[in-house]
């Protein structure tokens, strides 16, 4: 079986359209007596949450749906993202820096959240038994910036080299402070301690984590978007934007836009090798092989790829929920904040979509990423090639 891997990328609240989209597989191989078996989970931000979950769950794709549902249908804005004294007192350390960590939220209920919804010991299991090769969760260096990459996989899946000098990659157990530090938003949750170094989310400089999926060996990518594939006007012509406007704008081009990118470039090199391999045979491709191997670089392949994007626009899906909010008056303290930075500016709220942890917002996410997941059923069924069970030793 051609080596497939997941690649979950960041999103904050977006994230609820990657866990439909998941949702929708796992249960649609558990219909067919299909047996998950993934070359690698790479995740990033959100998609380092989902990335662990599912390494945590392959051995159970029902329940693991089941309990997705469940934890992004019952989400509280309020608890997810809470707003207390303490946070307001400390906000001058967001702004200054200090000895002691600080973000406008109180980072517990997310760690507890994870906490609760990850079986960290099963991930070993799951490995061991052979249902993953690797899984990897990115965070970024507060230090030096630069990205580094947790791997946990048996010692027999080399380390993936080649991403050039500023990414690390380092092995460890991957357990709940790897994933909150990934999904660490600047501003608005402290950085997470690891081993003494302080990290960030990762998807700052490497949302999208193709890159270490290509290089542990995956032939072929499914990767989960967060954005519309076509990008449209959202503010009327001589209308200038404030900031909440212009910043999420520049979420979007940190955390979404990069997607597309790595897909057209992954693209680009899929044809130079095939442009390589028409002009000078497969001799020419093997002396290309050896001399990467001799440098120590990765070996380039042909790797297809799969990208799922959402049929809606899920900021516009933010500013409808909000607008629908301030009609009903209700919402409590994080709301009114959102409704206060984030609505009535051009047609979507791209700046809440980030931060809407909120079971209404995202169970129409959960739905809509189902519903694209069904409607690219077949493709998606033929790209995973998963195999029907025989009894897979649970």
């Amino acid at each position: 079986m051609t080596p497939t891997a997941l690649v979950l990328s960041g999103g904050g609240a977006r994230g609820a359209y990657e866990a439909g989209v998941l949702s929708w597989i796992l249960e649609d191989a558990a219909a067919r007596g299909v047996r998950p078996h993934l070359h690698a989970l790479c995740g990033t931000s959100v998609g380092a949450i989902h990335a662990a979950f599912l390494a945590a769950n392959l051995h159970d794709p029902v329940g693991a749906s089941a309990r997705m549902n469940h934890l992004w249908t019952s989400l509280e804005l309020d608890r997810v993202l809470r707003l207390r004294i303490p946070q307001a007192l400390g906000l001058w350390r967001v702004v200054l820096g200090g000895n002691a960590g600080a973000g406008m939220f109180d980072p517990r209920p997310l760690m507890a959240l994870v906490g609760r919804a990850i079986d960290w010991p099963r991930i070993r299991t799951n490995l061991a038994q052979g249902r993953l090769n690797a899984l990897t969760v990115t965070a970024t260096h507060v230090a030096t910036g630069s990205p580094v990459v947790f791997l946990e996989a048996p010692d027999e899946i080399a380390d993936p080299v080649g991403f050039g000098r500023k990414v690390q990659v380092r092995r460890d157990r991957i357990g709940s402070p790897h994933v909150l530090a990934s999904a660490a938003i600047p501003l608005v949750f402290p950085p997470v301690a690891i081993d003494g170094d302080l990290y960030a989310d990762g998807g700052l400089r490497l949302n999208t984590p193709m890159g270490p999926a290509i290089r542990l060996g995956a032939r072929k990518l499914l990767v989960i978007a967060l954005n519309r594939k076509d990008d449209r006007p959202e503010l009327g012509t001589g209308r200038y934007p404030g900031a909440p406007f212009l910043l999420g704008k520049v979420l979007d081009a940190f955390l979404l836009d990069h997607v597309d990118q790595d897909l057209e470039n992954l693209e680009r090199v899929n044809r130079l090798l095939a442009d390589v391999r028409a002009a000078g045979g497969d001799d020419v491709v093997a002396r290309m092989a050896e001399d990467a191997r001799a440098r120590g670089d990765a070996v380039h392949h042909p790797v297809d790829a799969l990208a799922i994007h959402p049929s809606q626009d899920l900021g516009e899906l933010a500013g409808d929920h909000l607008r629908r909010l301030s009609v009903l008056g209700r919402g409590g303290t994080v709301h009114a904040l959102l409704k206060l930075v984030d609505i009535g500016e051009g047609s979507g709220s791209d700046l809440a979509s980030y931060l809407l942890f909120d079971r209404a917002y995202t169970r129409e996410l959960l739905e809509l990423g189902r519903a694209d997941a069904e409607r690219e059923g077949d493709r998606l069924r033929s790209f995973l090639g998963w195999v029907v069970s025989e009894g897979d030793g649970r």
